[in-house]
């Protein structure tokens, strides 16, 4: 897929666009980048238009500063979806894709038409959540390389399955992550709000995808929230971990194609 850039601020934010039909934003994970959608993005834009975008400090897109908030992540990716002239959108936002999807219902409601919570959470982090990420912080900024060899296996479900292949997938696109985009990252993660008011009004349907075997993310916590949408639901699969678009690749495209296709 050709990729993209436009100008935001003083930054280069990448992205890429392709098919016709209704409009797809695909945002992706903490240390992941655009890239890790290309299986979804092929098929998906046979038949609707698909956009996948590198938020701050990932992928193809520069670093803004050394703290990047959830709202500046949002408005980045608003800017991109302005330039593209795209009013109405579907949003599927992974882990921090999912965080800086609810920053931009908080802002523009009336533009999205359906959001997928992929692995992703409404609320605050809390006490213990944040000292890890301050702990990270710390690690990252004496040895990057050994957070990432550390965090990326646990993001999996590995007691059933090695998923060596796409550990190593995943640690590629983090290895490329500059420095500063992932503790950028991580501070705006630590300190962004509880969002869960927005789930409960929101006028457009929300489906979560829920791996029960979660490391980050409490399964039964996720669920509870996926009941706070008039129009929600949840998919929960099962002996996956937080990584589902490649732990279980058929299931979660089909459920994504279902829900758009359905509303």
């Amino acid at each position: 897929m050709k990729q993209q850039s436009i100008k935001f601020k003083s930054i280069n934010v990448a992205f890429t666009d392709e098919g016709k039909g209704k409009a797809v934003v695909f945002l992706h994970g903490f240390l992941a980048s655009k890239e890790m959608w290309k299986p979804f993005a092929k098929e998906l834009s046979r038949t609707q238009r698909v956009i996948t975008i590198d938020l701050l400090g990932h992928g193809n897109t520069d670093c803004l500063s050394y703290v990047h908030t959830m709202e500046e992540m949002a408005e980045a990716v608003e800017a991109v979806l302005r330039h593209l002239k795209l009013k109405r959108y579907y949003l599927v936002g992974h882990s921090l894709g999912g965080y800086v999807s609810l920053a931009m219902a908080e802002n523009n409601p009336d533009n999205i038409k359906g959001l997928v919570m992929f692995h992703s959470s409404a609320k605050t982090d809390n006490k213990q959540k944040k000292i890890d990420r301050g702990r990270a912080i710390k690690i990252i900024k004496r040895n990057a390389k050994v957070f990432i060899n550390e965090a990326i296996p646990n993001l999996f479900n590995t007691k059933y399955k090695p998923y060596k292949r796409g550990i190593n997938q995943i640690k590629k696109l983090a290895l490329n992550t500059p420095k500063q985009g992932i503790i950028a990252a991580l501070e705006g993660m630590k300190n962004r709000v509880d969002r869960e008011i927005i789930l409960k009004f929101a006028p457009y349907p929300v489906l979560f995808i829920i791996g029960d075997e979660d490391n980050i993310l409490s399964y039964q916590d996720l669920i509870d929230q996926a009941k706070l949408p008039d129009n929600g639901g949840y998919l929960l699969l099962e002996k996956v971990g937080h990584m589902g678009f490649i732990e279980a690749k058929k299931e979660t495209y089909r459920a994504i194609k279902k829900f758009i296709l359905s509303n």
